[in-house]
């Protein structure tokens, strides 16, 4: 059991949860970015820098989750390939990707793309805020009580 972490837009709040987490459960946090790291100390905490260019840390991540990994990603492709390949995403506002909603999720994401790429206004996501922080640590603690239990 390994949390994938698509670190190059992962909110520091979120990380910071991650850090505490990690250590806490002693369970390995991989943050994976295109730029260097810098993380606490601590042997449940790894940093693996990865070469600038479209999609490589989501292909590594991708590629390196295994069943039973959770993947932090706001990258909805990104969370899609995850849950094929057995894993469990969640968003950091706090979001599970299923298999019942990725699809559907992809689908709008899809479209609001086109939308943009057509020259239409559709604004970006509201601001990161509490709320959203408190989301995601109350989602990250159930999938660590359901691996704890496994």
């Amino acid at each position: 059991m390994t949390i994938w972490v698509d670190a190059d837009a992962c909110p520091v709040p979120i990380k910071e949860i991650l850090y505490r987490a990690a250590h806490r459960t002693e369970i390995m946090a991989i943050f994976v970015a295109n730029s260097a790291l810098r993380l606490p100390p601590s042997p449940w905490l790894v940093s693996r820098q990865v070469p600038k260019g479209f999609d490589v840390a989501d292909h590594l991540i991708a590629t390196s989750v295994t069943p039973g990994d959770l993947v932090i990603t706001a990258d909805i492709p990104l969370a899609d390939l995850v849950i094929e390949a057995g894993g469990e995403a969640l968003n950091p506002r706090g979001e599970i990707y299923t298999r019942e909603t990725i699809k559907a999720r992809l689908g709008m994401r899809n479209f609001m793309e086109e939308l943009r790429s057509a020259g239409m206004q559709t604004g970006g996501p509201a601001p990161f805020n509490q709320a959203d922080r408190q989301r995601f640590a109350n989602a990250l603690d159930r999938w660590l009580q359901r691996g704890r239990l496994a």
